[in-house]
């Protein structure tokens, strides 16, 4: 054959070339079905397969058909589920073909093979440029192919992770031409196999990690840095008595153990095993040090990539608070995800700050840029903006301040937040945002808003402006709701406007649970985890604890924002609702005409929402009152109006329809309230 000349693949050939068909062989009674693909890998008309398997040795060589039967009897008789070969299929143009089968093995329940089902395909493009090759050559191809493949695969490979990936994923055992894999890393004196690919090897999971030592062939070959070829696992266990127990459960004919050397230094050791391989050819022995040599060079890569990876992480996680404390009246929540892609990490942070009189401040930022420098300014100006924050000023000043601080830092980077103080008693809510994302707020009724919040620069840009002005926003938190902060990772996915991942978040927090950490999870699920984002996140949530009163004294608490329309209908209906729940349905219908006067005088006379709330009072004498509450500090007056008069007469409805109300007031504003008796307690 070393004298024959060769001929080089035809025009149809090159039409079988992409082919792959899939087969069905019944063991009993000894039919083959092959589709019209698998007939077309073999080179026969529909006419010229009976569907026997004896009929395809017109286009089998002995030689061939011999080793298949060798491969196949093996993986039925040792119990495996599948197997996979390489052999030649001569053309009826004398030309041959390099074709792959893979068959998956079907036994019946007591373990006995009935059908192998499973895909044929021309594999000359992965071993040849030519349909025909001499023996020689196509070792040659065989291995310039694994080579290649494993090369290739191995430089999309970044971290450690990605590296074991690559090996033991689809194709990583054909790519080396072996039936089981073990790698391991040196870890100080340890050695740790920290992945296995192939059927029956976690029976070695007990062994995954062991002292650096001779007392295993792999650790053996790391420390001597000389590779191990073996053929005859009884002699292994002879000399490695620690794997003996393991050998015959691995069910391997032959194994190679190849250090894994970079720079003249041991990091690793990679063992393969074959099964039906009787010897290693010089050629074999060659390959398998070229492709150690390979995985060893990714392997280093990998690991001095995670290292710095750790340290740029671990930086940027001691910038971050270590710990949220508790405080009485809510719950908060925060999650960080640091990007994953390249050795870049950002300056996105979060923090929560103790402020005198019962308030607490929360803030969500991001420094430009993504690598340390980014992290240490985050850290710097972080600690700053806490400290003006615990001075006592106000969000505005807080945010001038750290305008100032970072611009006379040696940095030309800036950095966009939002920052909120909340007071805990009241619910009042003080924000301001400096280039960034606002607020979420879900009510008490499962809707999502977004506050419009007016802003100012991005932190460093408004001192070198000169334009130091962040425009404070009041908003209004009632029991039982919840505010949520996030950086631009958590609703930027590639691909799309930012306004449909915020749209996204919305969805999100409408339909997550109530409390503030499983919401945090809920998000983290339905978002960063959904795209993978690449940026770094920061998502902060501050849930007011809610207040629904006792058993004997019930309450509720709903805002009413100034700029919803929907607001005010969708107040009455809770307030019937709640009034129907209690048993006092009857004074529904005065209860809605109260809050509807209140709520109307609220929303047309001052410059934000109310808070409505409507609780039962049980003594001394059962009744139910209710509350509004807003910001303004004009107390509203009654009048006489005439008979012509559209307006005025709000106050004397209420005095109609209530037992009593008053007024009182609330910090910067006030609340006006009123009583109603059922009409058994009226006397």
């Amino acid at each position: 054959m070393a004298g024959r000349d060769w001929p080089v693949i035809g025009p149809a050939e090159r039409l079988a070339l992409n082919r792959m068909g899939s087969f069905d062989w019944d063991l009993a009674n000894g039919t083959f079905e092959l589709d019209e693909p698998g007939l077309a890998v073999f080179d026969l008309g529909p006419g010229e397969f009976d569907g026997r398997p004896e009929s395809l040795s017109s286009r089998v060589p002995p030689e061939e058909s011999l080793r298949l039967e060798s491969v196949v009897g093996q993986a039925i008789e040792r119990g495996r589920t599948s197997y996979g070969a390489y052999f030649q299929v001569r053309r009826r143009n004398g030309i041959r073909q390099w074709t792959h089968v893979r068959g998956r093995i079907l036994r019946d329940a007591r373990g006995s093979a009935h059908r192998v089902v499973g895909i044929v395909r021309n594999a000359t493009t992965e071993l040849t440029e030519f349909a025909v090759i001499s023996p020689l050559e196509a070792d040659r191809q065989r291995m310039a192919a694994m080579v290649q493949g494993t090369t290739e695969v191995l430089s999309r490979a970044v971290t450690v992770d990605d590296v074991t990936a690559a090996l033991t994923g689809t194709a990583g055992l054909e790519r080396f031409g072996a039936d089981g894999l073990a790698l391991g890393l040196v870890d100080g004196s340890a050695f740790k196999i920290i992945a296995l690919s192939g059927e029956s090897m976690e029976v070695i999971k007990e062994l995954t990690l062991n002292k650096l030592d001779a007392s295993l062939p792999l650790a053996e070959a790391v420390l001597t840095q000389e590779p191990r070829f073996v053929t005859s696992l009884d002699e292994l266990a002879v000399k490695f008595p620690k794997l003996a127990p393991y050998i015959r459960r691995l069910g391997v004919d032959a194994a190679a153990f190849l250090p894994l050397v970079a720079q003249a230094r041991s990091i690793g050791g990679l063992a393969l095993f074959y099964r039906g391989r009787t010897q290693f050819s010089a050629e074999d022995r060659t390959l398998c040090r070229g492709l150690s040599g390979i995985v060893a060079q990714s392997l280093q890569r990998a690991i001095l990539f995670d290292k710095e990876r750790e340290f740029a992480t671990g930086l940027q996680f001691s910038m971050l608070p270590r710990h949220i404390a508790d405080f009485p009246g809510a719950e908060i929540a925060v999650r960080y995800h640091a990007a994953w892609s390249g050795r870049e990490v950002g300056g996105d942070w979060y923090d929560v700050i103790a402020l005198p009189r019962g308030r607490v401040g929360i803030v969500v930022g991001d420094v430009e840029g993504h690598d340390t420098h980014a992290a240490a300014i985050m850290g710097q100006l972080r600690i700053a903006l806490r400290a003006f924050a615990g001075e006592g000023h106000d969000p505005s000043t807080v945010l001038a301040r750290a305008s100032r601080f970072l611009a006379e830092l040696d940095t030309d980077r800036f950095a966009t937040c939002t920052y909120a103080q909340v007071d805990l008693v009241t619910g009042g809510v003080r924000a301001v945002r400096a280039g960034h994302l606002g607020p979420l707020i879900r009510h008490t009724d499962g809707r999502v808003g977004s506050p419009n919040l007016r802003g100012g620069l991005p932190l460093g840009l408004a001192t070198e402006f000169e334009e130091e002005e962040y425009p404070e926003s009041r908003l209004d938190l009632v029991p039982g709701e919840t505010l949520v902060l996030c950086t631009d990772g958590l609703v930027e996915e590639p691909g799309l406007d930012i306004a449909a991942g915020i749209q996204a978040l919305a969805d999100a927090v409408r339909s997550g649970p109530d409390e503030a950490g499983a919401l945090a999870d809920h998000l983290a699920d339905q978002l960063w985890r959904r795209w993978g984002t690449g940026d770094d996140v920061a998502l902060l949530i501050l849930r007011r604890a809610p207040d629904p009163g006792t058993h004997r004294a019930p309450r509720i608490h709903q805002y009413v924002h100034q700029a919803d329309p929907e607001g005010l209908a969708e107040a009455r209906t809770a307030l019937r609702h709640a009034l129907e729940d209690w048993g006092l349905a009857r004074l529904a219908d005065d209860v809605e005409l109260a809050a509807g006067e209140l709520l109307v005088n609220v929303l047309l006379h001052t410059e934000g929402g109310a808070v409505l709330t409507l609780e039962v009072l049980p003594e001394p004498v059962r009744r139910v009152r209710l509350w509004v509450k807003d910001r303004s500090s004009v107390w509203p007056r009654r009048r006489t109006p005439g008979e012509a008069a559209t307006s005025g007469r709000g106050l004397n409805m209420i005095d109609a329809v209530s037992a009593r109300w008053g007024v009182e007031p609330r910090g910067e504003g006030k609340a006006v309230w009123c009583e109603f008796e059922p009409p058994d307690t009226a006397s």
